[in-house]
């Protein structure tokens, strides 16, 4: 299961995608999922796969990763939908004591999980095709206005990269921990939930100590390279507004047009 958590990776390409702007990617983003929000119906939802799969394909991300990302999450999608399902007042077609199944209540948990399941992969996508010093630069141009009301712009955006940069990391970690305790005969599979709870004592001790030795080396090793934040700092390569992302606005900016027309009808 550990292996199927793609949060964080990066997947380094020259696709029209991996050359955006991340300030543009970023804010895309953003709309998306403001946009799954506004959908209302089967014609919306198939716009939006359509506008997503053509991402997809244009990046040249594997599917497979894509849908591996997803795998994580699957109790977390299997859990809304059965409080949708049993939930949701309305035509009831099946009761049975308090639990009970509508019309209205298969149409939410199917339209919830779909809409869960485009939101996680859209996130993704945003990893997947931007490096984490890109996303630190984007971050902090985006909310280099707050500058004024003196918020740690750059401190923020660098801590936000820094832990998405390690969840691959965290993760590698934790198996490598996890095989060298059943290799000393340690069993996580049987036992109640409360053995269960018990045996990842042995995982977790290890790998807090694991990742605050990590943290201090990264600490020592910025100010052994004169790391002083933003004060002074200048960039090898500067964001500009390209061509291409001018035209991935324009062309987001008219599916979601579409989806907010199509809304007022209930398609």
């Amino acid at each position: 299961m550990l292996k199927d958590i793609t949060i964080g990776q990066f997947f380094p390409g020259n696709s029209a995608v991996h050359r955006l702007d991340p300030r543009v990617k970023i804010v895309l983003t953003v709309a998306f999922i403001i946009t799954l929000f506004l959908a209302a119906g089967p014609v919306s939802y198939a716009l939006i796969i359509a506008f997503l799969a053509v991402i997809i394909g244009i990046s040249r991300i594997s599917p497979k990763m894509v849908v591996r990302g997803l795998k994580p999450i699957l109790f977390i999608v299997i859990f809304t939908a059965v409080l949708n399902l049993f939930y949701t007042p309305g035509d009831y077609i099946w009761q049975w004591g308090f639990l009970h199944i509508s019309k209205e209540g298969i149409k939410v948990a199917f339209f919830m999980v779909l809409r869960l399941m485009l939101l996680i992969i859209a996130t993704s996508m945003l990893t997947y095709t931007t490096s984490p010093i890109q996303l630190t630069d984007g971050l902090e141009r985006l909310l280099a206005p707050l500058k004024r009301l003196h918020a740690p712009v750059h401190e923020l955006s660098m801590m936000m990269s820094i832990a998405l940069r390690f969840i691959p990391t965290l993760i590698e970690e934790t198996e490598k921990i996890i095989s060298a305790q059943k290799a000393r005969g340690a069993d996580f599979d049987s036992g109640n939930i409360l053995q269960r709870a018990k045996a990842m004592i042995p995982i977790l001790v290890p790998l807090f100590i694991s990742a605050f030795r990590r943290a201090d080396e990264l600490a020592t090793a910025m100010e052994c390279r004169l790391y002083r934040g933003d004060v002074g700092r200048t960039r090898m390569k500067q964001l500009k507004i390209e061509r291409v992302d001018v035209c991935a606005l324009i062309i987001s900016a008219l599916v979601i047009g579409a989806v907010v027309v199509l809304r007022r009808y209930g398609l």
